[in-house]
């Protein structure tokens, strides 16, 4: 039997990037209805990148249809047509456009019946390569669910698997549950009286309108029960009357939003001993301009009160401290003045002793908030809240930080007793909704008189009558559950500009809180269960599954699926997320919730940790344990993949480690960087890597990238499974062969229109390519050629074709001069550096090192020549490079003179010619890019060099010379 060709797919040759990173970064900021808000998952792709992946995985390059297409000019024309299909794929408002969607589906059917075509005389051709359906997908990291989501939607059987309970539910949520009643009408009682059958119910609609309707029964239960828990506020006109602002409500009464709290420790003056001082880091309440309000504290004999003052304060950063001094957790006592050091702090937090007092009541007015001071009433409704249980589960990890050290052990720490009892009694409340459910399905199926043996089946045995219908709709109320947690927690910040709770998880840990909101579960705006379920239900609306889907709990090291399905996936990051450490949080409401709904999910008590692959230190023995666990996991995992893949498609895996360094010591000087690991993971697994996009995943200004260098982007490696007849070569031949490949690739990049930025990172897929088309590749003395040093090479070659001289620059420098080519001076982030450090085998914190750029609250800027130090000395620098030189030399020769100018250039010595080529290469970026200023900088060192040159070669160094 004759070997099938393998057809190159799109992915492998070109992608309109530009046009997929925009609606990548234009998603991240839709809310309504974006599976993102179903519930929470840390670092989840862009549906956008996800789709556009999937689309060019699937679809045939026209290079690889030369029949049809013998000419260039007819490739690039065919290639043109399949990329205007992809860039109106990616348009977020397309995500439900069946012409568009259908328009992409067919060309992954013809690609799909050509490779059957191709396959005609395979064996197993009837079972492998149907016509008339299309392969199967999995992600076996399937996480949030993003990219088994677009599969589905693209008309795959998508089959979605993690260690991870809570990613698969939610992979459930979105994948497994809405095909199985896809199409089918509400069985609720309101519903049915009111469509009385004539609507057809598209997608999971109908699943969505059920949801609501026994989500709203929940919520109305759980008001009669324990609503009293949740007063309202009566503006009397003894209120109004020293407010004008209250005036219009008086004699109303106006729903709570959220209790606003301050933490409270006793005065560590002994004066003042038996008062119970608030800590608070902001005493503002509305920042939005016209609606300012703030709280005062104001001391009254051994006491103090809070009251609400409207208008900008007197004193507005002295408001925005409140009773914060300094760095850490230092305070003052409002009684006396003292500090409050944190050690203080801590001791009494750590023996019990830290308490909470009300300091204003945020309230819905007819135009905005309303606030008031505290009421003891509302106080006393507090105080009087029992929890019936609680989870008593041990912080961990990631949902430790440093909440220990201020005695919150456990994760009923985490929530007032109020929030315990809410959450608590929508628990329970969610298998009474099931009931409820149950029975309304059963008297539907009774008026169609169906009668089978799956009626009584549940969800997780596999049925689709009433009873896995009520086990689906469960699943949903749970879910709603589990998100008002991430809200209805003691942990969460007010938000003065936005005047409203923030949730609990802004970034991925879960930090110390000094002053908290609780919100009212029954206030008709965030941390309602109400708003919550609402947002769920818009996610369900907007569902249109088109293929019966799985989404089932595995471990990827050991994970074996069949080998005709499609594989994409977004593995950890290495030690940058503790996804089962936070996890835990929401495991605790939904075991409790959906236990029993679905057993083999949530049968143990916490989530899985000791399988995870991460490389989370805590676990192991120290850190190079843990990273030796996650590469020898890694590894696994990709193996599992590499010998279960099909020949006929490429595997995509998204990759999105922050660049770091690791030294052996000081022994050798050698660099190790995460991105060369997980290609030495990749390749040893025995996958050929046959192209890397960079794709711009991440929003820059999320609230983690504010405190942390995070990434915005993920690199997508494009892989096959290594031919097993694979040649051996030369480090000669890997070059020559780097040279030939690298040159045309790069000039279809740029055509293309990828971004300089980008450039070198998309390089590194053609070059990875040759390297990894040959089973191996060793030196002449007969030593292997690494990753490290393939990519190196890489680098070089691509040097040599883009800018001749500046291939013999150092790696940092090289950095920076594309970076330059792109930001200038400015400030840009980290993330989008970090994404063209890992292409230039260098990395931010070295570049810091080297003396060249500042990094810090996710951006970065390379330091202008005047930010940088006068007493530098190239003699001494242990990480010289040539653009350092070259500022160094611009700044002298604008601040001092050509005489300290050719001094400076006498101790650079041997790097004088590379910093020369250096400086009419900035030039030209400049002059090109008319940066007037910077442009006249640079030709003014050209211009001076033959000057410089001849002082660095006479002896001036004598100080007599000077006169």
């Amino acid at each position: 039997m004759a070997i099938a060709p393998v057809r190159r797919k799109l992915i492998e040759v070109a992608l309109p990037l530009r046009e997929i990173n925009e609606a990548s970064a234009r998603e991240k900021s839709i809310r309504h209805g974006h599976p993102s808000t179903l519930h929470l998952w840390w670092a989840r792709r862009p549906l956008a990148a996800a789709r556009a992946v999937l689309f060019a995985q699937l679809v045939d390059d026209p290079s690889s249809r030369p029949e049809l297409f013998p000419t260039k000019v007819a490739q690039d024309g065919e290639r043109y047509r399949l990329f205007a299909i992809l860039r109106e794929l990616v348009k977020w408002e397309n995500t439900t456009n069946e012409a568009v969607l259908d328009l992409a589906r067919e060309e992954i059917r013809k690609s799909w019946r050509r490779t059957c075509a191709d396959h005609a005389d395979h064996p197993r051709a009837a079972e492998l390569f149907d016509p008339e359906r299309l392969p199967a997908f999995h992600d076996p990291f399937a996480g949030g669910g993003a990219i088994p989501l677009e599969a589905q939607r693209l008309g795959l059987e998508a089959h979605a698997s993690d260690l991870n309970p809570v990613a698969v539910l939610i992979n459930k949520a979105m994948i497994e549950i809405p095909p199985k009643f896809a199409g089918r009408p509400p069985v609720n009682p309101e519903s049915r009286k009111r469509a009385l059958g004539s609507r057809k119910w598209k997608g999971a609609a109908g699943l969505a309108e059920d949801v609501r309707y026994y989500g709203q029964w929940m919520r109305d239960e759980a008001e009669r029960r324990i609503g009293h828990l949740y007063p309202k506020v009566r503006i009397t006109p003894e209120m109004a009357a020293e407010r004008p602002d209250l005036e219009r409500y008086a004699g109303r009464e106006l729903t709570v939003i959220a209790w606003l709290w301050a933490r409270t420790v006793r005065s560590p003056n002994p004066a003042f001993a038996e008062v119970e001082v608030p800590l608070v880091s902001n005493f503002m309440l509305s920042t939005k301009k016209g609606k300012e309000a703030w709280v005062e504290p104001i001391v009254e004999g051994r006491g103090y009160r809070f009251e609400v003052r409207v208008g900008p304060p007197p004193d507005v950063e002295a408001a925005r401290r409140g009773t914060k001094i300094g760095r850490g957790a230092i305070f003052r006592c409002v009684m006396s003045g003292t500090p409050i050091a944190g050690v203080y702090i801590k001791s009494e937090g750590r023996a019990k002793r830290m308490g909470a007092r009300l300091m204003a009541i945020v309230l819905g007015g007819d135009r905005g908030r309303i606030y008031v001071p505290p009421l003891a009433v509302h106080e006393a409704a507090a105080r009087n809240a029992q929890a019936a249980w609680r989870p008593e589960g041990s912080l961990v990890g990631k949902c430790r930080d440093q909440l220990p050290l201020y005695g919150y052990e456990t994760f009923a720490d985490l929530f007032t007793e109020r929030q315990l009892t809410a959450l608590t009694t929508l628990s329970d409340l969610v298998g009474e909704a099931r009931a409820k459910a149950h029975q309304d399905a059963i008297s539907v199926e009774n008026g169609r008189h169906t009668h089978t043996h799956t009626l009584s089946l549940s969800l997780s045995a596999g049925g689709t009558g009433p009873a896995a219908y009520a086990d689906a709709v469960s699943v949903y109320l749970g879910i709603a559950l589990s998100r008002l947690s991430d809200i209805g927690n003691a942990l969460c910040p007010w938000s003065v500009s936005m005047t409203q709770a923030v949730h609990l998880f802004g970034r991925q840990a879960i930090p110390m809180m000094w002053d908290f909101a609780e919100t009212n579960v029954f206030g008709e705006a965030a941390g309602d269960y109400r708003v919550s379920l609402g947002n769920l239900a818009k996610v369900l609306d907007r569902l249109l599954p088109s293929s019966v889907s799985t989404a089932t709990q595995m471990d990827a090291r050991t994970l074996a699926y069949p080998s005709h399905r499609v594989v994409s996936t977004d593995p950890p990051y290495y030690d940058n997320i503790g996804y089962a450490d936070l996890s835990d949080f929401f495991y605790v409401w939904l075991r409790r919730a959906l236990g029993t709904t679905l057993p083999a999910l949530f049968s143990t008590l916490a989530v899985p940790k000791d399988e995870e692959l991460v490389a989370t230190p805590y676990r192991h023995e120290n850190r190079d344990a843990s990273e030796a666990f996650f590469i020898d996991g890694m590894k696994r995992a990709i193996r599992q993949i590499t010998r279960q893949t099909r020949r006929d498609f490429p595997v995509t895996i998204y990759y999105a480690f922050k660049q770091s360094e690791k030294r052996d010591g000081g022994k050798t000087g050698s660099v190790s960087t995460g991105w060369e690991t997980f290609l030495e993971a990749v390749t040893g697994s025995g996958f050929s890597i046959t192209g890397t996009w960079p794709m711009r995943t991440e929003r820059g200004h999320r609230m983690v990238s504010m405190e942390a260098n995070a990434l915005a982007s993920s690199i997508v490696l494009v892989c096959r499974r290594r031919e097993s007849d694979a040649p051996r070569a030369t480090r000669q031949e890997f070059v020559k062969a780097l040279r030939r490949d690298l040159r045309a690739a790069i000039f279809e990049f740029q055509k293309a229109g990828i971004a300089p930025v980008d450039l070198a990172q998309a390089a590194i897929g053609p070059g990875m390519a040759a390297y990894t088309g040959f089973a191996e590749v060793r030196r002449p003395g007969g030593h292997r050629v690494g990753v490290g040093e393939a990519l190196a090479l890489i680098n070089e070659v691509l040097e040599e074709i883009l800018g001749g001289q500046e291939a013999e620059l150092d790696r940092d420098t090289r950095w920076a001069v594309a970076w330059y080519e792109t930001h200038g001076f400015g400030v840009a982030p980290f993330g989008e550096a970090n994404t063209l450090a890992t292409a230039k085998n260098t990395s931010v914190e070295g570049l810091v090192e080297a003396g060249i750029l500042r990094a810090g609250k996710g951006r970065v800027q390379l330091l202008r020549p005047d930010e940088l130090p006068a007493d530098w000395n190239p003699v001494t620098d242990r990480r010289l490079t040539v653009w350092e030189t070259v500022l160094h030399l611009v700044r002298v020769l604008e601040g001092e003179s050509e005489y300290a100018a050719g001094q400076l250039l006498r101790k650079i010595g041997g790097q004088a010619g590379a910093a020369r080529e250096l400086a009419y290469r900035l030039y030209g970026i400049c002059d090109r890019q008319q940066r007037a200023a910077e442009a006249r900088l640079y030709n003014a060192l050209v211009i001076s060099w033959p000057e410089l040159a001849r002082i660095a070669r006479e002896d001036y160094g004598r100080p007599q010379r000077l006169q």
